[in-house]
This record gives C-alpha cells, structure tokens and sequence, in this order.
C-alpha cells in the first residue's frame, strides 16, 4: 500500500468520525465534513453551541436550502435522496418543507413526495405551485419509467401458444419471421427482407375486465401510495380495462374521476390517521358488478382499526363471489414491508394472494392477475415470500 493510500484512508476515516479534530481540514474537505456534520454531527440538532464547532442547520430555510445545494454536490442523487430522508426525520425538517427556496433545492424522491402530500393541508399558498412543481417531476419520471412495461404486460395479454401471419408490429416474432425469410436474404445489404411476417396472436377478450384498486393511505403506506396512484393512472388510460381507485384511512375517498393526472389523485389522498380497511373493502364491494371479470388489488398492511372479524368475512365473501382478490402489504422498494402477520395469514387462508412487491414487478403481476394464474406459483418462482395460512 502506498503512502498516498494511507493518505486517503486517514482522510476518509476523519471525515466519517468527525469531532474537533477535523478543524484543521481546508478547502473542500472542510466544507464536506460541515455538511456531514450539520447532519450527523452530535450538535447537529442544535446549531452552533459555545466552543464547538457544529454546522447545525438550526430552523433556518435558507440554510438548509444552501445545505442541500452542498449535498448535491459532494455526492450522488442516492445519496442525496437517503441524507434528505436522514434531515427531515433526525432534524424534524417537515415545517422547512413549506418555505419555496427549500422546494426548489431539493432532490425529489418518493419519499419526499409523500411528506409533500401528507403537509398538503397546511402547505402556505406561496409554496402551492413550487410544491405541485416538485411532486409534477417525480411523478413524470416514474410514469416515464413505469408506464412502458405496465401497457406492455398487461396490454392484449399474447397468447403465445397461436401464431398468425399479420401480426401487430409490437407482436412480432423476429426469431422465426428471420428464419421464415432466410431465402430473401439480400448480401449486399446485408439484411433480410421479411416478405411474411410472423407473430403471436392476441388473446381476444370476451368482456371488459373490471380492476378495483383500494389503497391504504396511512402514515406507514406513504410510499406505496405514490406507487399506487401512477399505476392506477396507467391502468385507466387501457381501454381494456375498467379502473377504479379507492383510498382510505377510517374515511373512504373514491379518486377515480382524478385518474388523468396522478398529480391531481396524490393531493386528493390524507395520509396518516387511523385504518378502517372493512369500511373501504365494503365500499369497493358495492360498485362490483361482474365477480368474475374483476381484480380486486387490496394494498394495506392489513393493521386493522375496524373489526378485524367482519373484515376478513368481507374478503371471504368476496373470493366466494368469484372476484380475483390480490392482497399486497406493499408496493414500494423500502425493503422488508411490516404488517400484521396474523391477519395476513388470514387472508391467505381465504385463497387471497398475500405478500408484498416491488414497483418494477406489479406489471408482471397485473398481467399474471388479469389472466387468473396462480399468484402464489408466480410469487415462488421470484422468490417473492408470500403469506401462508397457519403463520
């Protein structure tokens, strides 16, 4: 090892620890090391106190706005986005969140929006537009990255077992359409010219396929409702389905007519408060009119505040009815998802697919779910961990 490696080492160990001894830093490292501290510091909380040397943030907009900016610049945007998620919950940032110049220096990730949408009632009319700002880019991007794949599962679902000679563009199979024109082989263009065209053929549907989406929205499914609401927007722009959106906490608010603008459903949803999951299943129920053509996507954490009992006779009944009912303890990418176990077992043992999933595989699953395969094969098979009556 050389010296310039025990340098460096030295260097990033210093700034890992922190402490007065790294007042004697300069330049750059010095600036980074008042970053790391105004977070992680043990004055951090507190600002600057007599004969320490702390970067605290301190309640001051403008400092933190100047913080941010900082951050951005030492390091990565999954690394901005984690110390944003460290500053709002280890410093109690939220009230910051409703000055402008701290919207318009931060990093937007899922979890900033749900704490966005969860100040929506007292964001201040000043910060209104910067805000909506903010939560309008993050969402772009997701529906840039996720609507692709949702309409290319879930979209005429091929049936791959029929061939047909006029395929659709996207339902070409270019493997045997090759194989099939090798003789029309041009050499000096060095290509195939593919007089017959072969692909799979679309599965045609007997009946418009229902899709009821009822979404907890409290304090510990923030995420998932931001997940939620996208996919439900793209699920409702498919002609070949029938989507509603349903979110509660102990009241129950029916977002459909809101699905052209995710923007619009995320600031008509209240995260936080209690959880009445029997009150929203019974509402979805109602507006139910083929069991048999609908799935119904139940995305909660199954920690019930109502009755725990009618509840599960609810999902009970449904499932007899003959409706596809998917029970999803999350849908984010925060790791392993809480819930109440018992109550997922539960579920499980009334037929109910239980367990949780990640964003990049609900189009997968959607597509699996509208053609009735069985979930819980689908799950094992991505070493998904469902849960199982008796847990």
């Amino acid at each position: 090892m050389t010296a310039f490696d025990d340098r460096e080492r030295l260097r990033r160990w210093r700034l890992v620890l922190g402490g007065e001894d790294n007042q004697s830093l300069s330049g750059d490292d010095a600036r980074l090391d008042a970053v790391l501290a105004a977070l992680y510091g043990p004055d951090g909380e507190t600002g600057e106190q007599e004969g320490k040397r702390s970067a605290g943030l301190g309640a001051s907009a403008p400092r933190v706005a100047r913080w941010l900016g900082d951050i951005r610049e030492f390091f990565p945007t999954p690394v901005v986005q984690v110390m944003q998620k460290d500053a709002l919950e280890r410093l109690n940032l939220q009230q910051l969140l409703l000055e402008p110049e701290m919207l318009e220096a931060v990093e937007a990730d899922v979890h900033l929006v749900a704490t966005l949408v969860s100040l929506n009632r007292v964001i201040p009319e000043r910060s209104r537009d910067t805000a909506r700002q903010v939560v309008r880019k993050l969402v772009d991007d997701l529906m840039e990255r996720l609507r692709g794949p949702m309409e290319q599962a879930v979209r005429g679902s091929l049936d791959r077992s029929r061939r047909t000679r006029r395929p659709r563009h996207t339902d070409i199979d270019w493997l045997r359409t090759i194989r099939a024109n090798l003789r029309h082989y041009q050499p000096e263009h060095g290509t195939v010219v593919p007089e017959t065209l072969i692909g799979y053929a679309r599965r045609r549907r007997q009946a418009l396929q229902e899709v009821v989406l009822c979404v907890d929205q409290s304090g510990s499914m923030a995420s998932s409702v931001v997940y939620a609401s996208i996919f439900a927007a793209v699920l409702a722009s498919l002609p070949s389905l029938a989507t509603r959106l349903v979110v509660f906490d102990t009241a129950v608010v029916d977002l459909t007519e809101l699905l052209a603008d995710p923007v619009e459903v995320l600031f008509a949803t209240q995260l936080g408060g209690g959880t009445d999951i029997n009150r929203a299943v019974a509402y979805c129920q109602q507006g139910i009119q083929r069991p048999e053509t609908t799935t119904f996507v139940l995305i909660t954490d199954l920690c019930e505040g109502g009755s725990g009992g009618e509840l599960v006779k609810r999902a009970a009944s449904l499932v007899a009815s003959g409706v596809n009912l998917v029970t999803l303890l999350a849908l984010n990418d925060d790791g392993a998802a809480y819930y109440d176990q018992r109550m997922a077992a539960r579920f499980a043992a009334l037929g109910s697919p239980t367990f949780a999933c990640t964003p990049d595989r609900f189009p997968d699953l959607m597509a699996a779910a509208l053609q009735r395969e069985d979930l819980n094969q689908w799950a094992a098979e991505r070493e998904i961990v469902t849960a199982r009556a008796g847990d």
